[in-house]
Formats: C-alpha cells, sequence, structure tokens
C-alpha cells in the first residue's frame, strides 16, 4: 500500500501541499483529479523523490520509499521525459537498463510494451518525428519496461485520440489486475470517473473530498429526472421537492427535481400520471464534473473565510 501522511510543502508565501494525506490500495486505480495548482504535480514529485516535503511521509509497503525502492515505480510526467533526438526502442532500453535491468530483459521489455501499445512500428524513429499521441505511448512504454510495482502517471491521457485513450486504459488495468496500484492525475473527469475504483479531490494542497465513485456520488437529497409531455402542469412544490433545472423541448418537458432526506420518490412519479403521461422517471446521481465544481467551491469559500 502507498500512504500518504500530511505533506506540506512551501514555496516563499505560496503552500504547494497543506496537510496532503491519502492512501492507494494494492490493484486499485486511484484518480487525482484538482485544478491547475491544486498540488498534485507536487505530491507526485515528492511520492517520486524529485522534491523533499517540509514534513509528512511518504511510505511504500510500510517502508519509507528510497532510491532502492524507487525503482520499483513506474513514473510518467506531465511534461514529456523523453530523449527527442533518440530512437524509441533504444531510449526504451537505455531507461530499462537505468533501472538495473540487462540488455537481454531490456530489449524483451521494449518488444512486449511498443507491440502492447502499438508502437512496434515506430522502434527505429527519433521520439521527435512522432506525433504527440505515440510520443505519450512511448512516455508510458518508458513508465512499464521496468515492470513496475506501483504507477504513478500525471496526465497521462493528454493529447490522446479514443482509439489510445482505449489501449491506455485496458494496459492500466491489466497492471491493476496484477495487484499493481496506480495513481494518476487527469483534467478528463469523465475517464476518471469510468477508470478509477477510488478519487481524491485536490484543493489548496490538500484532500478534501475522497471516496469511491458510488460513495463521492450519494447524496444526503435524493435527485430523479422526470420526462412529460411539454404542456403537463405536474408540480411538486407541496411535496417539498424542488425543481434546479427544467428543459423544455418540442414535444416534452426534462426536469431535474430534488425531494428532502428521505424522500420516497415514488411519490413524484404518482404526482405526475394524475396530470398526464409520464415518458421517464429515473433516479439521478450527480456525476464526478459536478462533484468537483462544488466540493472545490466549498473547499475556497471555507479557505477563504478562516
Amino acid at each position: 500500500m502507498l500512504i500518504i501522511k500530511d505533506l506540506y510543502k512551501t514555496y516563499g508565501t505560496v503552500k504547494a501541499l497543506n496537510g496532503m494525506s491519502f492512501h492507494v490500495n494494492p490493484g486499485e486505480m486511484f484518480g487525482f483529479v484538482g485544478s491547475n495548482g491544486a498540488g498534485k504535480t507536487t505530491a507526485m514529485r515528492i511520492i517520486l523523490g524529485v522534491l523533499s516535503s517540509d514534513s509528512g511521509e511518504v511510505t511504500w509497503q510500510d517502508n519509507p520509499i528510497d532510491f532502492a525502492m524507487r525503482k520499483e515505480v513506474g513514473y510518467m510526467p506531465e511534461e514529456r521525459g523523453l530523449y527527442p533526438r533518440m530512437k524509441v526502442g533504444e531510449q526504451l532500453i537505455f531507461l530499462s537498463q537505468l533501472h538495473g535491468d540487462s540488455f537481454e530483459k531490456a530489449k524483451h521489455d521494449m518488444e512486449y510494451w511498443t507491440e502492447k501499445l502499438d508502437i512496434a512500428h515506430r522502434r527505429d524513429d527519433l521520439v521527435q518525428t512522432l506525433s504527440l499521441g505515440n510520443q505519450q505511448r512511448v512516455q508510458l512504454a518508458a513508465a512499464l519496461v521496468s515492470e513496475p510495482q506501483l504507477m504513478v502517471l500525471d496526465e497521462p491521457f493528454s493529447g490522446l485520440d479514443p482509439v489510445a485513450v482505449d489501449v491506455m486504459s485496458e494496459v492500466l488495468r491489466e497492471k491493476t489486475r496484477e495487484g499493481v496500484p496506480v495513481i494518476f492525475s487527469s483534467h478528463q473527469l469523465d475517464l476518471v470517473e469510468r477508470l478509477c475504483d477510488r478519487v481524491g479531490i485536490v484543493s489548496k494542497g490538500r484532500i478534501v473530498s475522497e471516496g469511491t465513485i458510488d460513495d463521492l456520488r450519494r447524496t444526503e437529497n435524493p435527485e430523479y429526472i422526470l420526462v412529460t409531455p411539454a404542456d403537463s402542469e405536474a408540480r411538486f412544490d407541496h411535496l417539498g421537492v424542488s425543481t434546479p433545472s427544467q428543459v423544455i423541448n418540442e414535444n416534452t418537458m426534462t426536469r431535474h427535481l430534488v425531494g428532502p432526506p428521505g424522500f420516497d420518490g415514488q411519490q413524484i412519479l404518482r404526482a405526475a400520471l394524475e396530470f398526464g403521461p409520464v415518458y421517464e422517471f429515473s433516479p439521478r446521481k450527480p456525476h464526478l464534473e459536478e462533484l468537483f465544481r462544488d466540493v472545490v467551491s466549498t473547499s475556497s469559500d471555507r479557505k477563504d473565510q478562516q
């Protein structure tokens, strides 16, 4: 297990990390999301030992991460850490050997991962001649060639087309199935929602909300989507139900309804049917993007009031 506990990091008057704490379980994909400048990259660099924290600790399998342990970490930086004038295959072999692998093993792993990531035909090409998407695939291969026991990826899906996203997603799932913890940051919240077992939302250098997608999407006030004819006169104020949004198209009206805690949604359905047909009625859970906005806004307001 990777454990990050009470990390603080200050640059002059700027608090990059302000008590950052979270953990990543074996075989778990952990999404690390937050606005630019929230502290994600700083935390990742401290995990890797590229930066040192002012205080706090990072442990991997109950031990502080040292130089030897860092050889077991596959790291993918947001800024591509590749040599642009070096051939793809030669570079991956070189990077694998830096982790202590023999040439034979490094060559085998290079061949395996370039095949897996569909860039085998570019092994003899210079990195600088590749598209941004293929450079991103090479960067992921560089994080994988040493058979990492922990993966830390900073914006790994940036610049990828949908096919490449699917390829990379399956590779990361394969690693988690092997028991490897994977932590990655991303601004593509729909992708985080689809892939991750748990998510940590970062604001102002600390985790402000953490849990599984289902946990984060669970709300105290139940929400519903109701679709009726556009001219429906159904009202729900008497039930204590609010209507945050309502959209009328040519023939239909779609309403987002929110009930009080413990509310029985069937009351909405029964009330709506008294005024005519109901085309759709279903529970609604907020998407990660909505949660992110709400949590970060709430955190910022709380910070400003202190």
